[in-house]
C-alpha cells in the first residue's frame, strides 16, 4: 500500500480551470445569498472528504485565510 502524502498540493492540476470556475458560478445562479452560502459549505465539505486527511485541510484552511 502506497502512503498518502500529507501536505497540500498547490500545482495547478485542473485541465480548465476557467470551465470550472464557470459551473461554479453558474451553480449559485438564481440563489439568494442563504442557499449560495449553503452550497459552498456543502461543496467544502464534499471536497474535503475527497482529500480526506486532516493535516491537508489543515494547510488548505491556512493557505486559504492567508490568501
Amino acid at each position: 500500500m502506497q502512503a498518502i502524502p500529507e501536505h497540500l498540493d498547490t500545482s495547478a492540476r485542473l485541465a480548465a480551470p476557467d470551465d470550472f470556475y464557470e459551473a461554479l458560478i453558474d451553480a449559485h445562479q438564481g440563489l439568494s445569498t442563504e442557499e449560495s452560502h449553503a452550497l459552498n459549505a456543502r461543496l467544502v465539505l464534499l471536497l474535503a472528504n475527497q482529500i480526506g486527511t486532516l493535516p491537508v485541510l489543515r494547510e488548505a484552511l491556512a493557505a486559504a485565510r492567508e490568501a
